[in-house]
């Protein structure tokens, strides 16, 4: 391999006219033996321009990623994978921990992902020695050596972050050489120099240690004595003063300057320690004991640093928003518990006025924002992350954990809040008002749970927050709108002040001309309406300007919010939503495609998806409310066409779920020639939710033996290939509702399906679920014509016992395993049929005669069961309105005493959830099928959830 050559071409990219060539040329060469080594040399290299090395890095990363795994082909006719060959990897593992240490820091990114990679599929068993090279560095005296191998060492780490103790055998095997000398090496810089370079390796060290502790916390690896030098040179580092040239530095930079980094990684490891392994009664067992050292040891000294940093901020000196995040956060665990608690209660009431208050007030930033950028300053009030991340949302979340659980705290704050509103005309700025009544918003869940107060509240509104719906400040109309949001549960003794603020809300929506303003309202508007049955009728008559309104400002902001707030709307006025249904779609489908056309220019893509996801969803609710109007479904269909022949065109897969459920309602009562144009697109879209499509109008589905073809195609990929029982239980489904719809009908293509079902009853099915359905699927068949059915088993030969005898005695075996209604009734169906088989039944049948019966009665005795679920169900959903608690579910904490802990009574729970990733499992769907006529009862009847 040429050096020379592989220069000239990655020189050749950077040329926007040379590009596409020198990308080709480059996978031509990809492929060559030396290939990669060349390019991790070139990288490596200081004597060449940084962009090509750039350029170089970025290809060798893909490659790693897309190339070092062996991989299978995914179809017999597909060319095998390309995968790095074992001589060049054996060179990358050689030399790239040493590539890493020598590449200045946009070389070293991508190579820590080359690292990353290679760690993933070659560590411990074909990569050991990546830990001897760590080591090795590590112990040298040269520092310049020290900061890459820790790169090197955290994507090690990161690999198993999210892993359990019992999977990190290998990590643990290392750290035990590793984690004293990182230590040592901490210690020492610590106790040396404040300078750049030194604070960048101590912040390494830190993040090192932060992923190895963040999940899970061997007690093996880190001993108490350990911990404890580790807790000592993180508060070391924390308290340590900043350098005096950031005086010089832009405010706006200095989050970003090292000295800040440092210790906001301090204090991740302070709060994840303290909330994971330090909390007693919020630990799993094997912590316990653990945590009761630490509520004994660490707390107090801790809280002291915490509260320099917050006088730091009281004295309106400049303090990182992450530091002060996670200092906030610091203190909300040390409330629950008794230890803790007495040291910060001296200073909770300063902390509230002096650092929660101004927090919580709208700041310059906000104004800002909201002048040159409102609709990013909506993104970022509604962005889940940021707020996550926000100092604010810790402030709000440590007022109403201290208010709630400690005496006197509640007091004490709404006292000052009124003593703010209360205080001398004029004194007050719009920006404290705001602040006041987001602390109130903030306990609006406590307020209205105790009796002291919730009696008030309605005065408190009145007075206080609907003249700010009049305010000159648009941030301040916000806030109410806000605050109303959050004391949505107030019991109004006088409804005419409900009244108003459904009115005043209204106008924030329609009237306002600032964009914050309208879409607090919206979603204040949408609360009155669902929590107060009055509001509802005051609204009536003008919903249909609040919908199209709703409809222009979500096509202003593309705010995901705002798409909830218009589904539920819909749903609560149908009929006002009828007569401009047509409207409605026609500025939703508008909506949909200026947001996909948008996303591929724009960093936020996952933003546009949810958004489109819930401009799909508002139009199934609208298709809901006129799903039994033919004429304005004629009317709608043109329009919802063109975004399924979009999605599916595009094979935008996220979106497919959203148009099937359109596509079930357009097909409920009729189906367009249109809609069967679709219906061919389906199958290239390899879903298996086209039920209707043949048991609505089943005269064209059979009329062009192509729809049959589709299905079985569609049914046959799934069921010979590895897609997973879910799926697999869906194109069983398939092909049972088929059999049951088109009895006598389909006789040529019956042996087809059934051979699909028997084929897979012979593979392992590791689910009750498939199994049934597959033993539906010949049920089926021996509903649509015994005799064709037991002609074309005995005519099948797998072993020396007959196909029928096998079916018949795992049939009778596996009565158990049919759940729910509809199945329930389908093995009975079949057991009749059976024995109703005088002229052509199989002398199994006669053998096992004995047997019918008992699991007749079994089937029989479920069945009864099941409707009895089923009524217990439809009972407590009638009557789950009577019952809600009128106050809502908010999570109100109880008072404790100063010496009382918060302790969690789940802890069993919670040591489960420290022992293991947690796993979302995917629910099974049920099909549910709908239709008329006595035959069809039989599929028809909703499918119940197999707990029945």
């Amino acid at each position: 391999m040429e050096f020379g050559h592989v220069i000239e071409i990655l020189t050749a990219t950077l040329d926007p006219a040379l590009q596409e060539a020198a990308g080709k040329k480059l996978d031509e060469m990809h492929k060559i033996i030396g290939f990669s080594p060349v390019l991790l040399q070139i990288v490596g290299s200081d004597q060449l321009p940084m962009p090509v090395r750039q350029a170089g890095s970025i290809y060798l990363k893909n490659l790693i990623i897309s190339s070092w795994e062996v991989r299978e082909r995914e179809n017999l006719n597909d060319p095998i994978p390309f995968c790095i060959h074992e001589m060049d990897k054996a060179v990358l593992r050689q030399n790239v921990v040493n590539a890493v240490i020598a590449s200045p820091l946009p070389i070293r990114t991508q190579l820590s992902l080359v690292i990353s990679g290679m760690i993933k599929h070659d560590f411990p068993d074909r990569w050991p020695e990546i830990v001897e090279h760590i080591i090795h560095h590590l112990q040298s005296d040269n520092t310049s050596t020290w900061l890459g191998a820790l790169v090197c060492l955290h994507q090690l780490i990161k690999y198993y972050e999210y892993k359990t103790n019992s999977e990190r055998g290998a990590l643990n095997a290392a750290m035990t050489h590793i984690l004293p000398l990182i230590l040592t090496r901490c210690k020492q810089l610590a106790s040396a120099d404040n300078s750049e370079a030194s604070v960048t390796l101590q912040k390494q060290i830190l993040k090192c240690f932060y992923s190895l502790i963040q999940f899970c916390l061997s007690l093996d690896l880190i001993t108490r004595d350990s911990f404890a030098q580790w807790m000592e040179v993180t508060k070391e580092i924390l308290a340590k003063p900043l350098p005096a040239e950031l005086a010089q530095v832009d405010p706006d930079d200095l989050p970003e300057t090292i000295w800040w980094k440092a210790k906001k990684w301090c204090l991740h490891i302070m709060v994840r320690t303290f909330e994971r392994y330090g909390s007693p009664g919020s630990v799993g067992k094997s912590y316990n004991k653990f945590a009761e050292w630490y509520l004994r040891t660490f707390p107090a000294t801790t809280l002291a640093l915490i509260m320099k940093l917050l006088d730091t901020y009281r004295q309106q000196q400049f303090v990182a928003p992450r530091v002060l995040q996670q200092s906030l956060n610091y203190l909300n665990h040390s409330v629950d518990h008794a230890s803790s608690w007495k040291v910060i209660k001296p200073h909770i009431q300063t902390v509230i006025v002096d650092v929660i208050f101004p927090l919580l007030c709208h700041s310059d930033d906000d104004q800002e924002m909201w002048e040159s950028d409102p609709i990013e300053y909506i993104r970022t009030k509604y962005d889940v992350f940021e707020e996550y991340l926000s100092p604010a949302m810790a402030a709000q979340t440590l007022l109403h954990n201290s208010a709630g659980k400690r005496q006197q705290v509640l007091n004490n704050t709404v006292e000052f809040c009124m003593q703010v509103l209360t205080g001398q005309k004029g004194a007050v700025t719009g920006r404290q008002k705001d602040g006041i009544l987001h602390m109130l918003g903030a306990l609006s869940t406590i307020l209205l749970k105790k009796d002291l107060y919730k009696a008030q509240v309605e005065n408190l509104l009145v007075n206080y927050v609907y003249p700010e719906f009049k305010s000159e400040h648009g941030f301040l109309r916000a806030r109410a709108c806000w605050a109303l949001q959050h004391f949505v549960n107030t019991k109004f003794s006088d409804m005419s002040n409900l009244g108003t603020a459904v009115e005043m809300v209204r106008q924030c929506l329609c009237d306002d001309k600032e964009l914050p303003v309208k879409v607090e309202a919206a979603i204040a508007l949408q609360m009155l309406i669902e929590y107060h049955t009055a509001a509802y009728q005051y609204i009536q008559a003008n919903i249909k300007p609040i919908l199209l309104e709703l409809l222009n400002l979500m096509k202003q902001t593309e705010n995901d919010e705002l798409t909830a707030v218009i589904q539920k709307l819909v749903i609560k006025y149908q009929d006002e939503v009828l007569p401009i249904a047509v409207d409605m779609v026609t500025h939703l489908a508008g909506i949909f495609q200026q947001v996909v056309e948008s996303d591929d220019d724009s960093g936020d893509s996952d933003d546009k998806v949810i958004v489109a996801m819930g401009v799909l969803n508002t139009i199934e609710s609208i298709l809901t409310v006129i799903d039994e109007s033919k004429e304005v479904l004629a009317q709608v269909e043109p329009i919802i066409l063109q975004i399924i022949g979009f999605i599916i065109t595009t094979q935008s897969m996220e979106y497919y779920e959203e148009i099937l459920s359109h596509i079930h309602v357009l097909t409920s009562i009729t189906i367009s020639d249109a809609m069967w144009r679709i219906f061919d697109s389906l199958y290239e879209m390899f879903k298996n939710d086209g039920y209707d499509y043949f048991t609505v109008d089943p005269e064209k589905f059979s009329s062009d033996p192509k729809h049959l073809e589709i299905i079985y195609n569609m049914c046959k990929t799934v069921l010979t290939t590895d897609s997973g029982e879910d799926a697999e239980c869906h194109a069983a489904k398939l092909i049972e509702i088929l059999l049951l719809q088109y009895k006598g009908q389909i006789d040529s293509a019956v042996s087809l399906f059934i051979s699909l079902a028997l084929e897979r009853l012979t593979r392992e099915v590791k689910t009750a679920e498939l199994r049934a359905m597959c033993l539906q699927v010949v049920i089926a068949a021996l509903y649509y014509n015994p005799p064709m059915l037991f002609e074309m088993l005995n005519s099948l030969q797998i072993s020396e016992q007959s196909v029928t005898e096998q079916f018949i005695k795992q049939w009778l075996h596996d009565c158990d395993v049919f759940m729910g209604l509809h199945d329930r009734k389908m093995c009975v169906l079949g057991l009749c049929c059976l024995m109703n088989t005088p002229h052509s039944r199989p002398e199994i049948v006669t053998q096992v005669a004995n047997q019918i019966l008992p699991a007749a009665l079994l089937i029989f005795r479920g069945l009864k069961k099941a409707y009895q679920s089923r009524a217990d169900v439809n009972k407590a959903l009638d009557n789950d309105d009577d019952d809600e608690d009128e106050d809502g579910d908010d999570y109100v904490p109880e008072e404790l005493e100063d010496d009382e802990d918060d302790v969690n009574e789940d802890a069993d729970y919670v040591d489960g959830l420290n022992n293991g990733p947690c796993i979302l499992l995917n629910l099974i769907a049920t099909v549910a099928d709908k239709g008329n006529g006595t035959e069809n009862e039989v599929y028809h009847e909703e499918n119940n959830s197999n707990n029945c």
